[in-house]
């Protein structure tokens, strides 16, 4: 589907299925044209716990928002970025800040250098893909 350059099978592979359920959404809003909500549906459907990260903290697909990574009073698992690249680096430096397990950068995030940053500090990640089209593979169904 995609090539391996910011993620190789095996590592989306294990954010998917074994680095946890509880996926904080940066950047969802209750606003259903954009991206982030109908990806936030898919991953609700595949069993992972969404937790919409926002500066308005809306309460979105019934889960409450927070206005920043640093406001979610339990541990998450997987921060799914839906910020442009200029901001994406930041929200990386803060996913690994509160203890996640892994990143996700959305389609066309891509921050090269956050990439060595939070792969550096540990965590898995992944870039320039979108979770909703890799749970479509045959291997999630």
């Amino acid at each position: 589907m995609y090539g391996d350059r910011y993620g190789d099978r095996e590592t989306v592979r294990r954010i998917l299925t074994e680095t946890g359920t509880t996926w904080a959404v940066v950047g969802l809003s209750d606003n259903p044209a954009r991206a982030a909500y109908g990806v936030a549906a898919r991953l609700q459907r595949f069993g992972k716990r969404v937790v919409p990260v926002h500066p308005k903290a809306e309460t979105v697909h019934g889960e409450p928002g927070y206005a920043t990574l640093a406001d979610i009073p339990f541990p998450v698992d997987v921060v799914d970025v839906f910020v442009n690249s200029a901001l994406a680096g930041d929200v990386a430096d803060q996913a690994v800040a509160v203890g996640a397990r892994a990143v996700w950068f959305q389609l066309d995030v891509i921050d090269e250098a956050a990439y060595a940053r939070t792969r550096a500090a540990g965590l898995e990640m992944v870039m320039d893909r979108c979770p909703a089209i890799e749970l479509a593979a045959p291997e999630y169904r």
